[in-house]
């Protein structure tokens, strides 16, 4: 279970905090959805879960047990939006090999088939793959650390119709086993296959049925 307890991010030089009093609960092996707009403080979010910012104040949870920084660094799994622009590795091996030269060719090859990715041969080049080959090898990367809760920035974004349907049917397998948190200004795409959502506006977050926002996307449109 994640569990985040009134957290607050508001930076010195900030005349109001960024994140106000956030709380969220979200069971293993679910998806959470948090919709918002540019500005919103959904990648802010994002930076303190994976351990790369720490909260003004506030908690988060794991399991029931308060995390630092570092222990965050080690729980999570942070996939950036236009993750392709990260890529420093020459091969799709060296790619998943950073940070990780032990790894064996089996695990390497098991993570690649988590993705979908297994018919790739080790020595192409990520900048070489199509947009959505390269989201998945992003994941592959994260997935291959082994991490409890993966994190999702605009994971559709800059895809088209075709690639992003085939992204929101990976994830959709991926959380049979990991927990993952996604979040976007777009919510149409993943609607689907969320269990919680949430919007964000100006640093604070409300629940929102799941139900209710399906019900919207699929409201039909006034004639022009």
């Amino acid at each position: 279970m994640l569990y985040l307890s009134n957290l607050i991010y508001h930076p010195t030089a900030c005349p109001t905090a960024i994140l106000k009093a956030i709380n969220l609960e979200l069971a293993p092996q679910k998806l959470g959805l948090i919709i918002g707009p540019s500005g919103s403080g959904k990648s802010t979010l994002l930076e303190i879960l994976s351990g790369l910012a720490e909260p003004t104040s506030g908690g988060v949870f794991w399991r029931e047990q308060e995390l630092l920084a570092e222990q965050l660094q080690q729980l999570a799994g942070l996939v950036f939006q236009f993750p392709e622009r990260h890529f420093c590795g020459g091969t799709i091996l060296e790619e998943l090999r950073l940070g990780h030269p032990e790894l064996g060719s089996e695990r390497v090859r098991q993570a690649l088939s988590e993705v979908g990715l297994e018919h790739l041969s080790l020595s192409a080049q990520p900048h070489a793959l199509s947009g959505g080959q390269q989201r998945r090898l992003a994941l592959a990367v994260q997935l291959i650390r082994q991490p409890n809760l993966l994190l999702l920035d605009e994971p559709t974004a800059g895809l088209d119709w075709s690639m992003r349907r085939q992204l929101v049917n990976l994830l959709a397998k991926l959380k049979q086993d990991w927990t993952l948190l996604v979040v976007t200004h777009d919510a149409g795409d993943m609607l689907a296959i969320a269990d919680s959502c949430w919007t964000l506006n100006h640093g604070e977050l409300k629940s929102v049925d799941p139900a209710i926002l399906k019900a919207k996307v699929q409201e039909p449109q006034p004639a022009a």
